[in-house]
């Protein structure tokens, strides 16, 4: 299976993985790049893979499902466009091939999900929406902090080698509040410089791994030591683990 980020909007990726000739597209939040992906490769879409209902998310899906009758699956606590097969964390899907599990990840939204394939060749692929980002996590629109350090635990818990394949380009501005929060990170300067050069040539900083962004993401290291002490030299009543976690978050949404 090969794996393809199709641009999208300012900063979308709508990941698309195929066969050589039947294909997947998650998140598809526009139709016409799908398409055209499609018809350049002579691609067959069979499935579409929703991970919450946010627009730039869904966008695509009825205009492509009508197209090309492919199943859809979503969360099935949230409300997607179209007819589709709803999901829920510990559920397993067979797709193209593909033994996806089902990881539920609210935060971001109530019922988000996420899809996770352990036995893919090179490494697994984690399918995370906007739960995780690279160096960031989704805002909480409508979960908590304790929902989303749960979730993100859930996520970091997979397999280092897990190819993390976010929906947005947020890496630059991501890492630049990263910096901020923990400057004394080696690694996170490294990999910072490594995806400036990157997008400087207009190439995309994903997919990540999951254990790069356990050794370089503040949000998976709320935890640990030099992460804490800087969120609480701004927030001085954050003392468990969630107060520090949701000052993180509250800090990142005001970071300019």
């Amino acid at each position: 299976m090969k794996l393809l980020p199709i641009p999208a909007f300012d900063d979308n990726y709508l990941w698309l993985m195929h066969d050589g000739a039947d294909a997947l597209v998650v998140d598809p939040g526009a139709a016409p790049p799908v398409q055209e992906v499609l018809q350049r490769m002579g691609l067959n879409l069979k499935a579409i893979l929703v991970t919450h209902h946010h627009a730039d998310h869904v966008g695509g899906v009825v205009e492509l499902l009508q197209a090309t009758g492919a199943t859809v699956y979503g969360p099935e606590a949230e409300d997607i466009p179209g007819p589709y097969s709803g999901c829920q964390g510990g559920q397993v899907l067979d797709v193209l091939g593909v033994r996806f599990e089902v990881i539920d990840v609210p935060g971001h939204t109530a019922g988000h999900v996420a899809y996770f394939a352990p036995a893919l060749s090179p490494s697994p692929l984690l399918f995370c929406g906007d739960t995780l980002f690279s160096g960031g996590c989704g805002r909480l629109f409508e979960g908590t902090p304790a929902q989303m350090l749960d979730s993100l635990d859930r996520l970091a818990a997979l397999p280092d080698d897990t190819r993390v394949c976010c929906a947005h380009e947020y890496t630059l501005s991501n890492l630049r509040f990263a910096v901020a929060v923990e400057p004394g990170n080696a690694d996170l300067l490294a990999y910072q410089s490594k995806c400036i050069a990157s997008r400087e040539q207009g190439v995309p900083t994903l997919p990540s791994s999951i254990g790069l962004e356990r050794r370089i993401n503040p949000f998976l290291r709320s935890r640990e030591a030099a992460v804490a002490a800087s969120v609480r030299q701004r927030a001085t009543q954050a003392h468990s683990d969630v107060d520090v976690f949701g000052a993180l978050r509250e800090w990142k949404t005001q970071f300019r």
